[in-house]
């Protein structure tokens, strides 16, 4: 219970943290009201933390049917490439019809957030374990 429990605020917390950084910035980038923005960072948000459940239990499935086992370099590439690329699929459309971009426009875009985020994951959580300390897969002795 308690690792669900930290994992439900660990999500909730980085979403939120990240429409509230991302609002503002997608406003001024693109000319547009802090509502619009914002109702943006919401969709895609909502998208993203859909998309990651569907695609982890997909990827789980997957694996499981696999010969090796373990999550090797390659894997966890594959998982990541998956992952994004899928999310790309919905969110460069979207952000194209939204903002009113070429797709081209909502590519880079897209790429931008992407950067974003990847900075944003490794400080959120390091800060997140900062403060709510370790998980238990690696805080307990081996």
């Amino acid at each position: 219970m308690l690792r669900m429990s930290r994992k439900i605020v660990q999500a909730v917390l980085y979403e939120v943290l990240a429409i509230v950084l991302v609002s503002p910035v997608l406003g001024w980038v693109f000319e547009q009201s802090l509502d619009t923005s914002g109702a943006l960072a919401i969709i895609i948000s909502l998208i993203a933390v859909s998309w990651n459940y569907a695609f982890n239990t997909l990827f789980e499935r997957w694996e499981r049917r696999q010969p090796e086992t373990g999550r090797s370099l390659k894997r966890r590439l594959a998982h990541a490439a998956g992952f994004e690329g899928g999310l790309a699929l919905m969110t460069i459309p979207l952000l194209a019809w939204w903002l009113k971009l070429s797709l081209w426009h909502a590519l880079l875009a897209d790429a931008a957030l992407l950067v974003f985020f990847f900075l944003y994951a490794i400080a959120f959580h390091w800060a997140f374990d900062r403060i709510f300390g370790l998980p238990e897969s690696v805080a307990r002795p081996r």
